[in-house]
């Protein structure tokens, strides 16, 4: 939740900018704010509802690590372009600070999801080897006496 927060407090800040020249820097903050804000929100709905274990085709893990991955490395380029080309306003100085902010706990955030997406990976590998040493001890027949093969 405090991830759409800054998201949404660093675009506001740019979007009461009135006049930018030039206006890339600006214009990239701006759509970097306003795709995590989106992205991050729509996520957080998808996890919040439990929506998630209906489409169970979709790594949802991995999806939360890629998105707060990106989010984190677009929030800093976009936070150092704008401070490199901002004019000192209040504005643009409030909108590189919270875009630092929402960078560092994207962060914070993208650790955690390593954490997670790794414990998931092991015990997937962990069931799916307890899986085929299932299968190999049912097709060893032959060296249990304890059952008799009907053919013989």
């Amino acid at each position: 939740m405090g991830l759409q927060v800054l998201a949404l407090i660093a675009f506001i800040c740019i979007e009461t900018i009135m006049e930018c020249s030039p206006c890339e820097g600006l214009y990239f903050f701006e759509f970097v704010s306003c795709s995590a804000l989106v992205v991050t929100g729509v996520l957080f709905l998808m996890f919040s509802l439990n929506l998630h274990t209906r489409i169970p085709q979709i790594n949802w893990n991995l999806t939360d690590l890629v998105n707060t991955g990106l989010s984190t490395f677009f929030f800093f380029i976009a936070s150092v372009v704008l401070a490199a080309l901002n004019h000192k306003t209040g504005a643009e100085i409030a909108a590189v600070i919270f875009g630092f902010l929402a960078m560092a706990v994207y962060a914070v955030n993208t650790y955690l999801a390593i954490q997670k997406w790794r414990l998931n990976r092991q015990q997937s590998s962990r069931q799916s080897s307890d899986y085929i040493r299932a299968r190999t001890e049912s097709r060893e027949v032959d060296h249990r006496p304890e059952i008799q093969r009907l053919d013989a």
